[in-house]
């Protein structure tokens, strides 16, 4: 939480922070005041874990392959590239004149060094299974193999060879994200785990690290060592994180945020009536859901499962609680992939009437009736919209025989929480598409995923996932193939999928190149300012 708010005087000179006062650049220089809805635990691509920590980093470093500003496929460290017909191995050509921001130069080796980085088990990146589709970076990170014997090799300063185990489609997406991002040796070599503060923090995209004052604001500066800098229009990034919905609609109005990446859906009405085309709503390529404890008793009994996922309405959640910002979800992929159908829940054509009665005849089954309730707990990130979720579901489970209880903690502690396994009931998380594939919605709940927190474990969930993997060099049957896999893990409850996100921003008119898209993804080095 920020300790108090930004205070701008009318001349806009300084800004007042929490923690101290920084002057803004002269006059001459663009800036862009970045609300965002978190802080941001780390700014290491290899450790990151979160939609916030994940826009900083774009900005920061730069991948073999980017996203543009409509989520177009681009080259960024990569100049070029090519595919062997039989598409298991890649060939970079990087660019001469790509350099670190402390002007040395960035080679294949970087890239090399930073893919071993990342399977290294000791790192315990959540994102190592990122690099999977790579020939033998499994067998690393799961300490079967050596890291010599990755598919990954320096051919030459500015070649970089990538070998796949089998023939992946969406490779070059996945490689748009942060976690596939290189580091730089010298600077971890020399500095540990100081590397990655600001003033230390060697990097090769379109900004530099200058600032960092936990929980009040993160300052970036347009980095002159970057290859294209003449094109980056914002001098300087403030990221200013703001988990108070409404304290951020405050601040924009004030003109203290030039945009934010959420909205306390409450009052959406509203804020379309004050802010008009600045309030920005579209679809958005993620899921909301409740991860529950399927190894832990009761939650091990897939029957409970499918009771309490049945009883929930989803339709009251995206019509009130969310004021028609999000759809009704009944399945871990949402709608909006091409070529490829999700599985839904098998109740998802009842009635809530029915689907409630269902549920009712399970519970009691299993012994749990208003007058012997069930106790479950709810844990959410702060947020309006996660209390009031939780809330409309505590109500709705109620009178069935669920007696729940809600625990808050700021994003950055629940998300921890969930990554070192803790022993909760149910917990609230989300998935946005790191790349334009199904896999990236299914494999977060595989066995081996830092990203599994339910700890779902399910045999034939493997195998139908290591089906669609073999099938990657033919797309129609792979999509079939992972539409059985997640029919496995929906009929399982592996996950409680609750909603499809749409996007909810707000802009101001004066930003240009914030453009919509699936992703949600707006590298800064696109934006300008009026």
């Amino acid at each position: 939480m920020l300790k108090n708010m930004l205070k701008a005087t009318l001349v806009a000179t300084t800004m007042t922070f929490a923690a101290g006062t920084f002057l803004t650049p002269a006059l001459a220089e663009t800036v862009y005041n970045r609300g965002s809805a978190a802080e941001a635990e780390t700014v290491d691509p290899h450790k990151t874990s979160t939609v916030y920590e994940a826009d900083i980093i774009r900005d920061l470093f730069q991948g073999l392959v980017m996203h543009d500003q409509k989520t177009n496929l681009i080259p960024g460290a990569a100049e070029s590239w090519t595919v062997s017909d039989d598409g298991t191995v890649y060939t970079f050509k990087l660019r001469k004149d790509g350099l670190w921001s402390d002007g040395s130069p960035v080679t294949a080796d970087d890239f090399v060094y930073s893919f071993r980085r990342l399977e290294d088990p000791a790192t315990a990146a959540e994102y190592a299974s990122m690099l999977y589709p790579v020939k033998n970076a499994e067998e690393v990170n799961t300490k079967k193999g050596k890291p010599e014997d990755m598919g990954v090799k320096a051919i030459d300063a500015n070649t970089l060879e990538v070998t796949l185990k089998a023939p992946t489609p969406y490779f070059l997406e996945m490689l748009t994200h942060q976690a596939t991002y290189p580091v730089n040796k010298a600077s971890i070599d020399k500095l540990g785990a100081d590397w990655i503060k600001a003033g230390n923090l060697v990097s090769n995209g379109a900004y530099t690290l200058a600032e960092w004052i936990p929980n009040d604001h993160m300052k970036l500066v347009k980095n002159p060592k970057f290859w294209d800098a003449a094109t980056v229009k914002m001098d300087v990034v403030n990221y200013i994180p703001t988990e108070d919905r409404s304290s951020a609609m405050k601040r924009f109005e004030a003109g203290e945020l030039d945009s934010y990446g959420d909205l306390p859906t409450e009052q959406l009405a509203d804020l379309k009536t004050k802010f008009g085309d600045q309030v920005r709503v579209g679809p958005y390529l993620g899921t909301y859901y409740y991860a529950i404890k399927t190894d832990k008793a009761p939650w091990d009994n897939v029957e409970l499962r499918n009771a309490i996922s049945m009883a929930i309405d989803r339709d009251f959640l995206a019509e009130k609680v969310w004021q028609n910002s999000m759809l009704p979800g009944y399945s871990m992929v949402p709608p909006g992939i091409a070529g490829y159908t999700p599985a839904m829940a098998k109740y998802a054509d009842m009635s809530q009437i029915d689907r409630e009665d269902a549920a009712k005849k399970i519970l009691e089954k299993l012994g749990y009736t208003p007058e012997h309730p069930l106790k479950m707990e709810i844990r959410y990130n702060t947020s309006e919209n996660h209390k009031n979720t939780a809330v409309a579901i505590q109500e709705q489970l109620k009178p069935l025989g669920v007696e729940i209880t809600l625990l808050n903690t700021d994003t950055k502690t629940h998300y921890s929480f969930l990554e070192q396994k803790g022993n909760y009931d149910v917990a609230r998380a989300a998935w946005i598409a790191d790349y334009k594939d199904p896999e990236t919605f299914l494999g977060i709940t595989r066995k081996a995923s830092g990203n599994n927190y339910s700890n779902y474990n399910s045999p034939a969930y493997e195998a139908a996932m290591d089906k669609a993997a073999a099938a990657g060099g033919k797309p129609e049957e792979r999509m079939k193939d992972l539409t059985e896999a997640e029919r496995i893990l929906v009929d399982d409850v592996g996950n409680i999928p609750l909603l499809y996100y749409s996007f909810h921003d707000i802009v101001s008119s004066k930003l240009h190149g914030f453009d919509d898209n699936v992703m949600d993804i707006h590298p800064s080095r696109f934006v300008s300012k009026d």
